[in-house]
């Protein structure tokens, strides 16, 4: 029954008995009155005031997987060996959001002129030196010189290429991911397998075409600077042999060592409350 303008209504021809009224309208909550009807007789029903309905309203907050990896990031760059040395490319989030191509190059370029970066490949310099290593350099100042040069431009164009420009292309993420949990033995084949292995953009594991591709055209280049009598395929292929034997042993300090001595590891994802 449709009520007329004044909100009257009535029924004709109801059967007596118990007998229920519900009144709606749109925008309003519904109302709903019972009584019992008698034989013969007119039933009144009581005015009835409606109330608005009230509104339920549901608000979801996301935040897109990008900015889920920079947050991640920021705290991946507080991470210091002792304090001093970078640790910036290991996730202790297993299911850490994947690296835009920005961040790669951040991290890369964070690597690269990091104090901490210039230093070791001064101490590399100086043992090569010590040991007349690359005897076309020459000793003395000069031949020190060329040797930091040589030593640094090693790490910044493995950095650059193995770590930011092929990750970025092939969408695989250069950082090594903290296993932590397993037996002993299980975790070192972890260490061990991530040297040739790691996760790609899409969070699957890949034989790691970055770092290795990397490491041959980190070490092709080495050729335009290396003494002339080092130069060649064998320089190649050492420098990158000796990169993944280097890789193998850091991610086995990393996945027993390195979180001990490593302050502002974050004990929960960044990214949740």
């Amino acid at each position: 029954m449709l009520s007329g303008d004044d909100g009257q209504f009535s029924f004709a021809n109801v059967l007596p008995g118990t007998f229920q009224i519900a009144i709606t309208a749109a925008g309003f909550a519904a109302q709903t009155s019972s009584g019992t009807l008698h034989s013969g007789e007119t039933y009144n029903a009581p005015p009835t005031a409606l109330a608005l309905a009230s509104v339920n309203t549901e608000v979801q907050v996301t935040v897109s997987p990008a900015e889920v990896a920079e947050e991640q990031v920021k705290v991946q760059e507080k991470q210091r060996v002792l304090g001093v040395v970078p640790n910036f490319y290991v996730s202790y989030v297993p299911n850490a959001a994947p690296l835009t191509a920005k961040l790669k190059f951040k991290l890369a370029l964070r690597t690269m002129i990091d104090p901490v970066t210039f230093a070791l490949a001064g101490v590399g310099a100086g043992v090569q030196q010590a040991n007349n290593d690359f005897s076309g350099y020459g000793q003395g100042a000069t031949g020190y010189a060329k040797r930091f040069g040589a030593s640094y431009a090693d790490t910044a164009t493995s950095a650059f290429i193995g770590s930011a420009l092929l990750p970025s292309l092939l969408k695989q993420d250069p950082r090594y991911f903290y296993k932590g949990t397993g037996s002993v033995g299980s975790r070192m084949l972890y260490a061990i397998a991530n040297s040739v292995i790691c996760k790609g953009d899409n969070q699957s594991w890949q034989l790691n075409y970055s770092a290795i591709l990397g490491g041959l055209a980190s070490g092709g280049i080495s050729n335009l600077y290396y003494p002339a009598k080092d130069r060649g395929a064998a320089l190649v292929f050492e420098n990158t042999a000796i990169g993944t034997g280097t890789t193998v042993v850091l991610n086995l300090f990393q996945e027993f060592v390195v979180r001990k001595l490593t302050p502002h590891v974050a004990n929960h994802d960044p990214a949740q409350p």
